[in-house]
């Protein structure tokens, strides 16, 4: 008797029949699933999107929701939400209180994508910014470019009217760095190739100790919304690794990886580890997994099963072979089904979603059994 298939396994089967495919079968012909008429309007976000609403009566979801249902443009609804994540101080993944690089200076990145347009813009390690997400949209505007970076990006926010500010950081940001700084003094130890490792070590202990929540600790916030009249756009913005080398730039401003819409199949952004999203662009796997006809958690499960085989080197697995990092997708396909996906049941195990009944909170599927950590 064949036993049945569930569904990790279907997954993975998946996964690999798809590898085999030709390039011209893979994406030169595959039809989009967009079809005429309404569609039912969602928004949907990580966690931070649900629970932040920087002392106002709205999240991130509703906020989005409100201005989608009466007419707004989807992106400009969607930046509306993700502003308030931004300014909120208590959220020190993304926006102002973000969490600083290694030299205590808030650098924030962050990309939108409009489906209709069909155009995009992005910034990365730009300081002195609250709400980098606005002028990743004036970059999407008022250039003929996708990102800018660095002083360039700060330069161009300040010659639009932005207000530069010479520091992001919060008290509670600004403490919780000179506690890292203190604790990886370079008097502490004498290799120096020791330090890298030295530095996530402490890094992991300070989450052990409850000094860093994890979700703040990679920091980030994703949104993505359908209207009624099928459009489609997404927002993702964040302050990236705690404490990283200045100038690293993750996933989350990268088209492809940290977000990437389709106007005629859907949406996907992301959290969590942005170094195994950028060498496997997951999000822009996954959206041409739903191109093909997946469900956007299926399609997200394979983008999962993706990054489980292509990482390979040691460091960044357990000892049982898989992953030692948690990352997360957040789907949304053109018909207005979504999904969100994780690759383990741990941290923070839900995202948000906003329709005509309300934001609530769903639960992300996983792939894998156990945390990063076992």
């Amino acid at each position: 008797m064949t036993k049945a298939l569930d569904r990790r396994q279907f997954v993975f089967g998946s996964v690999a029949a798809g590898m085999a495919m030709s390039s011209e079968a893979a994406f030169g012909r595959a039809p989009a699933i967009k079809q005429p008429g309404r569609v039912r309007p969602v928004v949907i976000s990580d966690k931070s999107g649900y629970v932040n609403r920087n002392g106002g009566s709205q999240n991130c979801l509703e906020k989005a929701f409100e201005l989608i249902t009466r007419g707004e443009d989807v992106l400009d609804a969607i930046l509306a939400g993700i502003n308030i994540v931004e300014l909120d101080p208590n959220e020190s993944g993304v926006g102002y209180g973000g969490t600083p690089n290694a030299n205590g200076i808030v650098q924030l990145d962050s990309c939108c994508m409009h489906g209709p347009k069909k155009r995009a813009g992005g910034v990365a390690a730009l300081e002195g910014v609250r709400m980098p997400s606005l002028v990743a949209k004036a970059v999407m505007d008022h250039t003929d470019h996708h990102l800018l970076v660095g002083q360039g990006a700060q330069d161009f926010a300040r010659n639009l009217g932005f207000t530069i500010e010479d520091d992001l950081n919060t008290k509670r940001t600004r403490e919780r760095w000179l506690e890292w700084k203190r604790r990886i003094d370079p008097g502490h130890y004498l290799d120096p190739a020791r330090r890298l490792e030295f530095e996530r070590e402490i890094a992991r202990q300070m989450l052990d100790e409850g000094l860093v929540e994890e979700n703040h600790f990679w920091g980030t916030v994703n949104c993505d919304a359908i209207s009624p009249d099928g459009e489609i756009c997404g927002v993702t913005s964040t302050s990236g690794l705690a404490w990283k080398i200045p100038g690293r730039t993750g996933d989350s401003p990268i088209l492809g990886a940290g977000l990437y819409v389709d106007g005629d199949v859907g949406a996907t952004g992301s959290t969590g580890r942005g170094e195994a999203n950028l060498y496997n662009l997951t999000s822009f796997l996954i959206v041409e997994n739903m191109r093909h006809g997946m469900h956007p958690k299926d399609a997200g499960l394979a983008g999962l099963a993706r990054i489980k085989a292509n990482t390979v080197e040691q460091r960044l697995l357990r000892d049982d072979g898989n992953p030692a990092f948690n990352i997360r997708f957040f789907i949304l396909n053109a018909k207005g089904e979504y999904a969100g996906v994780s690759m383990y049941p741990a941290g923070e195990l839900t995202y948000g979603v906003c329709t005509e009944n309300g934001a609530e909170e769903a639960p992300l599927e996983a792939l894998l059994t156990g945390s990063p950590n076992d």
